[in-house]
């Protein structure tokens, strides 16, 4: 039996316990009271750059939960720091940007893990949309920082409406009662090749402006694909040509691992070489960048669904003098895709040849093979895509040219570059 001394103790510890909760769910209620609704409502407002974006960029997004977390994650820390802590002065940033060619990223991720230097810098990996296998092998990297991005705007992460394919979207040529607008051949936009050129625009931007750890960067930028093989001196000879362009060649606004010919493996002289800008392992900087940012209205009118022929076709002649780019007269990068970049994914498997990737590296391809006495030669009127092309079309859908011109400002609120 209880004595009473112990029931005036149980009723003492029930009364406190009842306060405590009382407590707590006042605390709650005060600090819901002051939380301004906007936060509440806003999806975004646990992402550290959420100010940065436009308004309909957070339109588009904010009704798609996979954009959403995308956006939070691309400002997570790169990994490895505890490995490699510290960077070299003199780095050039490498951005390697993927779609989903697993097969491939396995090969170029090799190469890369024997490229000399490549622990002194940063591997920046864009991800047009979101793919497990991808992202396992880029989580598996361990031979320098690596930073991940996802672009939040990737056709592929829209299911039911744009970017993606909305019910209502034309499809045909001649669909009435139907959204979207025809290219100039009378094609309806394809949300899978539209992504190419988007996502190589929003990385552009976001690399060059918006990543904390890149956009204060004033060296080089190196880009390479999915299906880009590096030699071992790759790195080696791109910093070598960064720091003559200046002084061997200033009139070239980049420097490249590969001839833009990508099937040539170069022409073995004693020599540099300048020539139009190929699209394998090209390297510019801010300079550059600002230049090219200035053109987002001719790079996001142009009917063409690719990022490259329209550089080459209307940015690039609209520099007002030639662009040339320098690299050496061996490739120290090679293209092994036999398809294009969103392809290769169909019933026959990944487009390569049997199934391998059988590239010889030389001893030569070891070592720096750029030498700082040498001369330029200038290879001038080369065969390509100029000033006057028309383009392939696939680019003639009003939104696909405004939210191209949004990546132009997303981060860049007042500027004027990309009004229309």
């Amino acid at each position: 039996m209880e004595t009473p001394w112990k029931k005036q103790r149980l009723k003492d510890t029930a009364l406190c316990r009842l306060g405590i909760l009382f407590a707590v769910t006042v605390s709650v209620v005060l600090m819901l009271v002051s939380v301004p609704r906007t936060a509440l409502n806003n999806p975004f407002s646990d992402i550290d750059f959420a100010p940065n974006l436009n308004v309909s960029l957070l339109s588009v997004a904010r009704g798609n939960p996979i954009s959403v977390r995308l956006h939070k994650r691309n400002s997570f820390p790169p990994r490895n720091l505890d490995l490699y802590p510290s960077l070299g002065k003199d780095r050039v940033v490498i951005v390697l940007y993927v779609h989903n060619r697993p097969q491939y990223l396995r090969v170029t991720v090799e190469s890369l893990s024997k490229v000399e230097g490549i622990s002194e810098t940063l591997l920046i990996v864009s991800h047009d949309g979101y793919f497990e296998e991808m992202n396992k092998i880029v989580e598996s990297i361990k031979f320098c920082q690596v930073k991940q991005i996802f672009s939040p705007y990737s056709p592929h992460i829209f299911r039911e409406s744009f970017p993606g394919t909305t019910a209502n979207d034309c499809k045909n040529k001649g669909d009435e009662d139907c959204q979207g607008d025809p290219d100039q051949y009378g094609n309806h936009r394809s949300p899978k090749i539209v992504s190419l050129k988007h996502h190589w625009w929003w990385m552009m931007n976001t690399v060059w402006d918006g990543l904390e750890e890149s956009r204060d960067h004033d060296g080089h930028l190196l880009f390479i694909e999915e299906d880009h093989f590096l030699f071992p001196n790759a790195y080696r000879n791109i910093q070598t040509l960064a720091t003559l362009k200046r002084a061997k060649c200033p009139d070239c606004f980049a420097a490249n691992l590969a001839p833009s010919d990508v099937k040539s493996r170069g022409e073995g002289f004693d020599s540099l070489v300048a020539e139009r800008m190929g699209n394998v392992g090209y390297s510019f900087n801010r300079s550059v960048w600002e230049k090219i940012r200035h053109k987002a209205r001719e790079f996001c009118f142009f009917d063409d669904y690719n990022w490259d022929i329209t550089m080459w076709a209307t940015v690039f002649p609209s520099f007002g003098s030639p662009v040339y780019t320098l690299r050496g007269p061996r490739t120290s990068a090679v293209h092994f895709g036999k398809c294009g970049l969103h392809q290769g994914r169909g019933g026959e498997g990944d487009c390569m040849d049997n199934g391998v990737v059988n590239i010889e590296v030389k001893e030569t391809d070891k070592v720096v093979n750029v030498k700082k006495e040498w001369g330029v030669r200038v290879f001038e009127h080369q065969p390509g895509y100029k000033a006057g092309f028309k383009g392939w079309g696939g680019w003639g859908d009003e939104r696909d040219r405004r939210l191209c011109l949004d990546f132009a400002t997303m981060y860049r609120f007042n500027s004027r570059d990309a009004s229309p």
